[in-house]
């Protein structure tokens, strides 16, 4: 299955993408405001978004490291590559001013949810400190809430939850050659 967003109102349209052939070009009307837009399968220019790019498994111990986001509702895996600083998450709207939007639907994640920062110790080691935003519904660690004030250090594979979301951990290690 394949979502894509109207261009005039983010509503996503769920399709089942293998039955065209690549190439192919689809048109949809959104049920939402009723906007017309088309499509080409496979052979879009354009860089893919964020769920559909194709990353290197191994490619988070290479850089920041990495979120895998699954959404629970649909199923639906992103991986969002983490930065230097703080990692900002939240569901995406149009207009979102945050560095790491998830493309949901689940209204029960804020727009502003949880931040994870990622800096250097002192000595010299990458580390991930995850804190609430704080958001409405709460920011999960391994099933307990935080508290507002609470600053968690995450390790690889570390488990988030907001919303009806899990975000999961990646470590990168970004000093070593390949």
């Amino acid at each position: 299955m394949k979502r894509v967003r109207c261009p005039k109102c983010d509503n996503y349209i769920t399709f089942d993408e293998t039955q065209y052939p690549a190439g192919y070009q689809l048109v949809f009307v959104c049920p939402q405001c009723q906007k017309q837009f088309g499509i080409r399968l496979g052979t879009s220019k354009v860089k893919d978004t964020r769920k559909e790019e194709v990353l290197d498994e191994n490619a988070h111990e290479k850089e920041l490291g990495s979120i895998v986001v699954v959404e629970n509702v649909f199923h639906y895996k992103q991986i969002l590559p983490l930065t230097m600083g703080d990692n900002v998450f939240g569901r995406y709207v149009q207009g979102t001013s945050i560095n790491q939007p998830i493309e949901t639907v689940d209204p029960s994640i804020d727009t502003k949810h949880c931040i994870i920062r990622v800096q250097y110790n002192k000595q010299g080691h990458l580390q991930y400190i995850l804190r609430d935003a704080p958001s409405n519904t709460g920011t999960f660690y391994m099933n307990e809430i935080l508290k507002d004030q609470d600053r968690i250090r995450l390790e690889d594979g570390s488990i988030i939850t907001i919303g009806a979301t899990t975000l999961i951990l990646r470590i990168g290690h970004p000093n070593e050659e390949e």
